[in-house]
């Protein structure tokens, strides 16, 4: 959706480039310069999306290399001269020195995150107020400020479970790599190479297009709360799911696309997670919707596996992936009373999930 890593870091320079110009532009000259988010066109979403991905990595990727260089620098040892009680002993300790070298990460996305809920609230409040012509102000509202705590804490605690989730992995794979290269007969050198390719692959390759999600869904979660904050100013009762209807479109946002569901009941889910810490409860409350085949009709199911086990909601009768402006055709499994009760009211539905909400006036 948004590039590669290094398109994503090339644009975050120019912004930051422009940015500076802007401000010289107003200090010195006194004209007023627009630097608003735009997140009510494709495009806008994409760039908020690209730009947030690269601040991420600029701020964590030090972190990242330095885990992997201090976790390898322990497991650097003649591996046929240890006794298992010693390789479960380095294994550990690697994994610590790797979780030492990380835990600085939560304080560093921290001031990012804030700046962007604070954006993707103001950007909201604008859409609906320009976009979607609601009698609302242009100052945030109680709920907008809780919006804002809410997001940045929460996808902190997601990030912080993530690390915890990859050093982890890492310690599984190291372990099974000194395993398999003593039974092969291996040297130092060999399963040092291992360990290596393991440790970066766990905790620095997979960073760019982590933080690309982690921002996508930052954005979206963000988006949502404040668009019902908004709809709730404005009076607003019920709300109308929004899909981008091109060829990236899954057949999970062309089934939603259309739907109406309850501001009230979506203020309450709100109210409901702001209280949960933990990322699990979270996920649980609001589950992102996946695919399988049927075994019987061969034909894809969407469904969520939240808190009360997994729920279908449709199966594909017609697919229109790869296609614009065509929503296919599916049948129903579950009434949109049930989609709201297992937390399918609004987006993110997925990863990378550009689907919005639309006031019904």
């Amino acid at each position: 959706m948004c590039g590669t890593s290094a398109s994503a870091d090339r644009l975050l320079v120019v912004h930051e480039a422009r940015v500076a110009a802007d401000e010289l532009v107003e200090r010195c000259l006194g004209l007023p310069v627009a630097k608003a988010m735009n997140l009510g066109t494709r495009a806008g979403f994409n760039r908020a999306v690209a730009l947030l991905a690269a601040r991420l990595r600029s701020a964590t990727g030090r972190a990242d290399a330095d885990a992997a260089r201090e976790a390898i620098a322990v497991l650097d040892v003649d591996w046929s001269r240890t006794t298992a009680a010693e390789r479960r002993r380095l294994v550990a300790e690697a994994m610590s020195a790797a979780g030492r070298a990380t835990a600085i990460v939560p304080a560093r996305i921290e001031a990012p995150f804030n700046n962007a809920a604070q954006k993707v609230v103001d950007a909201t409040r604008a859409e609906a107020r320009r976009g979607q012509r609601l009698a609302i102000g242009a100052e945030f509202n109680a709920l907008d400020q809780r919006v804002v705590a809410h997001v940045t804490r929460s996808q902190g605690n997601f990030v912080r479970d993530e690390y915890g989730r990859r050093i982890e992995g890492f310690g599984e794979e190291a372990r099974r790599i000194v395993a398999a290269g003593l039974e092969e007969g291996l040297g130092r050198d060999d399963i040092a190479a291992g360990l290596e390719r393991a440790a970066r692959a766990a905790l620095v390759d997979r960073a760019p297009f982590y933080w690309e999600t982690v921002a996508s869904s930052f954005i979206s979660h963000g988006r949502s709360y404040a668009q019902m904050s908004s709809y709730a100013e404005a009076g607003i009762r019920q709300y109308r799911i929004e899909a981008v209807l091109d060829e990236q479109t899954t057949n999970i946002c062309r089934y939603l696309h259309g739907k109406t569901f309850s501001v009230a009941d979506a203020l309450r889910r709100f109210d409901r997670i702001e209280q949960f810490e933990d990322p699990e409860a979270i996920k649980q409350a609001m589950p992102w919707v996946r695919e399988s085949r049927a075994p019987e009709t061969g034909r894809t199911r969407l469904y969520v596996d939240g808190g009360a086990g997994r729920t279908d909601l449709a199966e594909v009768a017609r697919s229109a992936l790869g296609t614009r402006d065509d929503r296919g055709d599916f049948r129903a499994l579950a009434s949109d009373s049930a989609l709201n009760e297992v937390g399918i009211g609004f987006p993110p539905y997925h990863g990378l999930c550009r689907t919005t909400t639309l006031a019904v006036v």
